[in-house]
């Protein structure tokens, strides 16, 4: 059973990365042998966190300086001695800059390092266009052996860096500098190769990811006024990507918008439209940052610059439905 948020839980505003460094320390005061390494942003990361929270754990800890591809292979090294290795970094340069270490070096050997990059996407906001990772999802799930997880929420993002120390082998856990609304409970046990319906429906199915979900819960409202009945589904595990639960939706509501933060090549629309394209095509529309790069800017103008935002993802909508009633 999927606890989601309730009122006094949806009205709080956090970010995923603040999971991340405090997750960390509950996992090594469980038991897992979690060692964690850093280039110089442990602070951003919010790995400090974890560092801070043992002396045990600060031993923990390690910061390679400004050398992404070194923190890579540290940590791979680790992985080999049997440790559960994260790597944290903006994901522009934990992705982006290690890439060749992450596919080498890591996937190649299916080693147990989990990428757990932070400042993913445009929600980055003023750092600009060198900054918003916006290709990260396409190059992570691109790659043989590894898992790709996009949490909503700060009790997402929480739950995949659980999981990510339960699954063997490589694991992509994205996450970003925005604060957003609570989605899940405190405390939820999300699973790997799951999606979860958030809003059931019967006319237009939206499947989202991280923080296009509270963009997707606020169109299905705003469709409900016109007549418009929305399936919201969060596509927390993009890859394995949950087959069966969209293709439920999509038989159901005859057609399908999907929406991520993230460039609408390779990401999370691909890997919807590849299932439909197999299984059961049907119309689909695309919100996400078409073919082009960031740019500076307050993460809530970006998000309406760029066409990501709720009325985007209404407008889609109304499309895809049309298109199925014109059929």
């Amino acid at each position: 059973m999927i606890m989601f948020a309730n009122e006094e839980e949806r009205a709080k505003k956090l970010a995923t990365r603040a999971a991340y460094g405090p997750t960390l320390a509950e996992l090594a005061d469980a038991g897992y042998p979690v060692v964690a390494v850093d280039a110089d942003l442990s602070g951003s990361t919010t790995i400090a966190k974890f560092a801070a929270s043992s002396e045990e754990n600060a031993h923990r800890a390690f910061n390679v300086g400004i050398a992404e591809q070194n923190m890579t292979d540290v940590a791979a090294g680790l992985a080999l001695t049997g440790k559960i290795a994260y790597t944290g970094s903006f994901a522009v340069f934990g992705c982006g800059r290690a890439y060749d270490q992450i596919r080498n070096t890591v996937c190649y050997a299916n080693l147990n390092v989990k990428i757990c990059p932070t400042h993913a996407g445009i929600s980055v906001g003023p750092d600009g266009g060198t900054h918003q990772m916006l290709e990260d999802i396409s190059l992570m799930r691109g790659l043989p052996n590894m898992k790709v997880l996009v949490p909503a929420d700060h009790a997402a993002a929480a739950s995949a860096i659980r999981l990510a120390a339960q699954t063997d082998g490589p694991v992509y856990v994205r996450m970003g500098r925005a604060s957003v609304p609570c989605v899940y409970a405190e405390g939820v046990q999300l699973e790997v190769g799951r999606a979860y319906v958030l809003r059931e429906g019967s006319d237009v199915t939206i499947v989202a990811c991280g923080v296009e979900i509270k963009e997707a819960l606020e169109a299905a409202e705003a469709l409900e006024g016109v007549g418009i009945s929305a399936e919201v589904i969060d596509a927390f595990s993009v890859k394995p990507l949950d087959a069966d639960t969209i293709l439920a939706s999509v038989r159901k509501t005859g057609c399908v918008v999907v929406a991520e933060e993230h460039s609408v090549m390779g990401g999370l629309g691909d890997a919807v439209a590849n299932l439909l394209a197999r299984e059961h095509p049907a119309p689909c529309e695309f919100v996400g940052v078409q073919d082009r790069f960031g740019k500076s800017g307050a993460f809530e103008e970006l998000m309406s610059a760029f066409g990501l935002d709720a009325p985007a993802i209404v407008d889609a909508a109304r499309r895809a439905h049309e298109r199925t009633a014109s059929a």
